[in-house]
């Protein structure tokens, strides 16, 4: 599709900045928000209205925060195409909801590395439901908007203050490349410091 009506929102983010006044734009459209931990804190704090991703799942947040997205009701909302009838066909019959965009940035590892904590520490500031959903999002930009950085929030507001009817094929595609850029960068930072780093 062309333009991409923005209906649900997934917001899981480790850099906040600006975070409450886009979701208020968001809601303002109507959007609807699910979002994790500290970013639903945030959001609910500045009064807004968002379902936490447990309860899409139904599932709570386990393992110290380890696992809180990895999961289908989340995965095939954000992996559905939604040109393609048996795709939808399928979260109907599973009574799952599409997601329209994926705002996320991950865990400050660079930050956690240059504390010089131990390495079992370090780890523990390595994102891994966050790249699985920037990458399902981007993989999937035909029919999802993924925001990898709060520097796109006014790109993004611009675009749906000027599109009502959505957010442009041509900006999703940008988007979705600067994603798997920016994943590319953080796996290869990660990469350098384990191989680097003593036992």
């Amino acid at each position: 599709m062309d333009f991409l009506p923005i209906k649900r929102a997934i917001l899981s983010v480790t850099d906040k900045s600006g975070l409450a006044e886009f979701a208020s734009f968001l809601t303002g459209r109507g959007v609807e928000l699910v979002s994790t931990g500290g970013t639903h804190k945030k959001l609910v704090a500045a009064g807004l209205k968002v379902t936490s991703v447990s309860d899409v799942t139904g599932f709570p947040e386990i393992l110290g925060g380890r696992v809180k997205t990895l999961h289908p009701r989340i995965h095939a909302g954000i992996l559905a195409d939604k040109d393609n009838p048996k795709h939808m066909l399928t979260l109907s019959e599973l009574r799952i909801e599409p997601f329209d965009m994926v705002c996320v940035n991950l865990y400050n590892f660079a930050d956690a590395a240059a504390k010089g904590v131990d390495l079992r520490a370090a780890v523990e500031e390595i994102d891994i439901g966050g790249p699985c959903m920037l990458r399902a999002a981007a993989k999937n930009f035909h029919s999802m908007l993924v925001v990898p950085d709060p520097a796109y929030y006014p790109r993004i507001v611009d675009e749906l203050s000027a599109h009502p009817e959505g957010v442009s094929l041509a900006l999703r595609r940008e988007l979705a490349a600067e994603t798997f850029s920016r994943v590319s960068a953080y796996d290869s930072m990660i990469a350098r410091y384990l191989a680097n780093t003593p036992l």
